[in-house]
């Protein structure tokens, strides 16, 4: 019974921030044009934190492109600026994208 509550807790304490950022990308709207695992009008998270795996500034390039919007990296159709998204957010939905790899 102890073994069970401690991977219970175990696995709730490595869940819980992926849900908590997941809330975050969908309050901010993230979720709109963007999906986990699939392509909807942007690029999948997944597909987004593979792209940018193996460059050191990945999360501070990615937590920009939140707050500024961008264009021309993933085609014709741009990101919007997302000013309601605070540079403390961005950081943290750049980080759980990046996780998603």
């Amino acid at each position: 019974m102890k073994r069970s509550l401690i991977t219970l807790a175990l696995t709730l304490s490595v869940a819980a921030p992926a849900l908590a950022d997941q809330a975050l990308a969908t309050s901010k709207n993230c979720m709109a044009c963007h999906a986990v695992e699939k392509k909807l009008v942007g690029p999948s998270f997944k597909d987004v934190a593979n792209r940018y795996a193996n460059q050191s500034d990945a999360k501070a390039k990615l937590a920009s492109k939140i707050v500024k919007g961008g264009s021309g990296v993933w085609g014709p159709v741009p990101m919007p600026a997302n000013n309601q998204v605070s540079e403390a957010d961005a950081q943290k939905l750049a980080a759980w994208v990046l996780s998603l790899k």
